[in-house]
């Protein structure tokens, strides 16, 4: 009973870092909403602005193609895609010049060897397992009093906040390049600089919010398993 007492009380321990995420969903929706409302001057599409960014760095050897899905937006290293949603690809607004650049800005750092970025692409083998069975195998040990499952549960989703971790360097880094890019050459001006700073922030915030779940889960799976031993 003592297990399954501490798996519902530490659920409390999720409940600030759901709302966190909720919060940074809504700030991202909002954000963009607003921003995708309002044209660049310049004309720019999203598609236009990434190749720029791209040409800029001395990249030709990626493709821009558009996919379906809104907020979907990406960059394949091993195909060499900026895969761009419909609502980025063909839009002028502030908001699509702002995504599109910050994807680019991912291409740029394949290119260049970043190395958070190498590392990030790494641990993901392992980052998919552990998400998958990290936590089946840690609560099956813990009913079953076994330490070898519980510790290889906890070393598996210990990958997943790990991959989180890393991922915020990638993140942060892509998006300062995109709004250096975007302010140095002129993309976007002013109250439209602002805008599309808005919606790169507001994204990076729902990779803080994804780390903090990641580590909430993995301190929640640590409490269960000291009540259990206690026990």
């Amino acid at each position: 009973m003592g297990t399954y007492f501490a798996y519902y009380l530490t659920g409390f321990i999720m409940i600030p870092v759901f709302l966190f995420a909720l919060f940074c969903q809504f700030k991202v929706k909002s954000a963009f909403n607003k921003y995708s409302k309002i044209a660049n001057r310049r004309g720019m599409t999203g598609a236009d602005a990434a190749y720029q960014l791209l040409r800029l760095n001395g990249i030709t050897d990626v493709r821009i193609k558009k996919i379906g899905g809104s907020l979907t937006d990406y960059y394949d290293p091993r195909a060499k895609e900026i895969c761009l949603s419909q609502d980025v690809f063909d839009s002028r607004s502030v908001a699509a010049i702002g995504v599109a650049c910050h994807e680019a800005g991912h291409a740029c750092q394949h290119a260049q060897g970043y190395a958070p970025l190498k590392i990030r692409n790494a641990v993901i083998p392992v980052t998919r397992i552990g998400s998958f069975l990290g936590i089946p195998l840690a609560l099956i040990g813990m009913f079953l009093y076994s330490d070898p499952l519980i510790y290889a549960g906890l070393i598996l989703y210990s990958a997943v906040a790990f991959f989180q971790l890393v991922t915020l360097p990638v993140e942060f880094n892509a998006s300062k390049r995109a709004l250096q890019t975007i302010e140095t050459n002129g993309f976007l001006e002013g109250e439209e600089y602002s805008g599309a700073k808005k919606v790169l922030t507001a994204a990076a915030l729902t990779y803080v919010a994804a780390l903090a779940s990641a580590l909430a889960t993995l301190l929640r799976l640590f409490l269960i398993m000291n009540r259990g031993n206690r026990n």
